[in-house]
């Protein structure tokens, strides 16, 4: 556990501080609603997130202990998706976050909802549980340690995009600042996901 817990620190920061629907939706509401209004956002996505690692930890936690094929294919799979999503944010093109496409804030049940339906949430679950996870009798505590860690890295992570939109959305208007900010995230997640399978 302990030598995959900094590279998945450092995969669950990436993962959860890079622009995604619930970071522009929480810097949204933050910047038009206050950030009261977006901290039920933010403890309903964290939980939620959280959840759903655990979920997918339980349900393929006792089949990947008895297929070790299985948990190899989707240990590569989480890894070419990671890459994939490092090479996406990498390439992105110059473009400023428009903070005017949320209309009405939403809550902490729908927060949580959101991940539910969430393809970055989904893929990311099934990437902690694949890479990072481990295998054995321990992988099942091992689950529920990660998705305790990633609600506690996600909540500081969200907060930052909230008061982001309270105080500081122009820095995120320069569509030259958001592109090296991505690229900035990409090269973390490319070091992430490789740190998890070598170490």
């Amino acid at each position: 556990m302990l030598s995959t817990l900094l590279p998945f620190m450092l995969f669950a920061f990436v993962a959860s501080i890079t622009p995604g629907p619930t970071n522009i939706l929480v810097l949204s509401n933050s910047a038009r609603h206050g950030f009261k209004a977006a901290l039920r956002i933010i403890l309903g996505a964290c939980a939620g997130a959280a959840g759903l690692v655990l979920l997918v930890g339980s349900g393929f936690g006792q089949s990947l202990v008895q297929w070790p094929k299985v948990q190899l294919a989707m240990q590569w799979t989480g890894v070419a998706w990671l890459n994939y999503l490092a090479w996406q944010l990498f390439s992105a093109p110059a473009q400023a976050i428009d903070v005017s496409s949320t209309e009405k804030p939403l809550g902490l049940i729908g927060a949580a909802g959101l991940q539910l339906i969430n393809p970055k949430t989904w893929m990311m679950a099934l990437a902690v549980v694949s890479v990072f996870a481990g295998e054995g009798e321990e992988r099942q505590r091992q689950v529920v340690y990660l998705s305790l860690v990633f609600f506690v890295i996600s909540l500081p992570c969200l907060m930052t995009w909230a008061l982001l939109g309270i105080g500081s959305t122009r820095v995120f208007r320069s569509a030259k600042a958001m592109q090296r900010f991505n690229r900035g995230m990409a090269l973390l997640l490319l070091l992430a996901t490789w740190l998890g399978v070598v170490v």
